[in-house]
């Protein structure tokens, strides 16, 4: 196929004197398909000769593919514009945000070696189930050394408390001493008084009488010793009564460093202290953590929410536990309910994830949009963080949400 005379304008032409032929920029075709032109004097008439066709079989199924493409992806732009929700107009306001659930970091409370990890990433885990096992081995040695020091101090204790029955037992006998010698002081004194009457009649010499004197003075001498050793004897029983107390406060010491060493074995066993899912696995067995150092992250799937962004305008008409409608980017069938429970006191310069550039400009308010417990725990394994969406928020109590934003929640 031959494609006739054609007649090329002057504008055409940058130099009219020059030979001057088209250049032909076509994708797959052999330039030699196409002959040089020839310039005619007058009317500049160039000729085409010998164009042949080039529409191949290869290239005809190329744009057969190409147009199924393009048709396939403007239907399925339709249809996800069909199915998204559009706005429901006066008294309904929105804002974009993601699904974000309160995250929990499991980590150690002492340094040590990660001796063991139960859980893998993904693994739904409950409140108490131990996830991870740190090494003991040192921690078992030192409840052994506090048991043993507690033993000893108990013994102690019973050291002390015989020696308070010993202190006891001598005051006793120092106690009998002292009747002793006071009956021995009054029988000295009663012969004293016989004989210093009868010494003045001449009845007993004066020697008897000085005998019987020195009785009376040695008598009271040795009661006050006595007395003495009575008082000596309530001393050591006090000064053993506190090696008693000393002794069970060292009994007390122990049994707390035995205590103390067995709760920083229960907390080696590390657990989870809710309900949760697995979301990263931070260390490996093995590894050797500092005090505080992470070994897992969970996620508590029942306390999910979205943050989205309002501005200032709009904000100040949002009360706590208004009606919120979700509709996430990969489930626009579905519409979830949700309740405000958090508005910022002061705004802030709008993140990058709200889209439009005129909101960008503004200065924006934080919003928390909380997802029911209950309907979470009914399904509990759909429950995705981190899904962009749309929260739709109505602000006038009157207005009746529309049938594609009203709440259809999976079966």
């Amino acid at each position: 196929m031959r494609h006739k005379d054609a007649a090329i304008p002057l504008d055409c032409i940058s130099n009219p004197t020059t030979a001057i032929a088209p250049t032909w920029f076509k994708v797959g075709l052999n330039a030699s398909l196409y002959r040089p032109a020839r310039r005619l004097q007058a009317g500049l008439i160039i000729d085409f000769k010998g164009a042949e066709s080039i529409m191949t079989p290869q290239i005809k199924k190329w744009l057969i593919f190409a147009t199924i493409a393009i048709a396939a992806a403007v239907i399925a732009v339709l249809g996800w514009t069909a199915l998204k929700p559009s706005g429901p107009g006066a008294g309904f306001v929105s804002g974009n945000g993601r699904i974000e659930a309160t995250e929990i970091d499991v980590a150690t409370k002492l340094a040590g070696r990660v001796l063991e990890i139960m859980v893998n990433e993904g693994d739904f885990v409950s409140a108490g189930q131990t996830l991870a096992q740190m090494q003991i081995d040192v921690l078992d040695a030192q409840r052994d050394e506090a048991q043993a020091q507690s033993g000893q101090a108990v013994t102690a204790v019973a050291s002390a408390e015989a020696q308070v029955a010993a202190r006891q037992s001598d005051k006793a006998a120092a106690q009998a001493m002292v009747g002793q010698r006071e009956s021995e002081l009054d029988a000295a004194q009663r012969r004293f008084a016989r004989s210093e009457p009868l010494s003045r009649q001449g009845a007993v010499s004066m020697q008897q009488v000085d005998d019987d004197r020195a009785r009376v003075h040695g008598a009271e001498a040795t009661l006050t010793g006595v007395k003495a050793q009575v008082a000596t004897a309530e001393a050591a029983i006090k000064a053993a009564q506190a090696q008693v107390i000393g002794a069970g406060s060292g009994v007390t010491a122990s049994e707390a460093t035995v205590a103390r060493v067995e709760a920083d074995i229960e907390d080696s066993q590390l657990k989870s202290p809710r309900d949760g899912r697995v979301q990263y696995r931070v260390a490996q067995p093995g590894e050797v953590l500092a005090g505080g150092g992470k070994v897992l992250n969970l996620v508590d799937l029942s306390d999910v929410y979205m943050t989205f962004f309002l501005p200032e305008t709009v904000a100040g008409k949002v009360a706590l536990g208004s009606e919120v409608h979700i509709v996430l980017d990969a489930a626009p069938q579905f519409v979830i309910p949700a309740q405000v429970s958090y508005v910022a006191s002061t705004a802030q310069f709008t993140p990058k994830t709200v889209e439009t550039a005129s909101e960008r400009q503004k200065l924006m308010f934080r919003v928390k949009a909380q997802i029911s417990r209950e309907l979470l725990q009914k399904h509990l394994k759909l429950v995705k963080t981190g899904l962009p969406g749309m929260a739709w928020l109505k602000l006038d109590p009157q207005a009746q949400w529309p049938a594609n934003l009203a709440i259809k929640v999976p079966e």
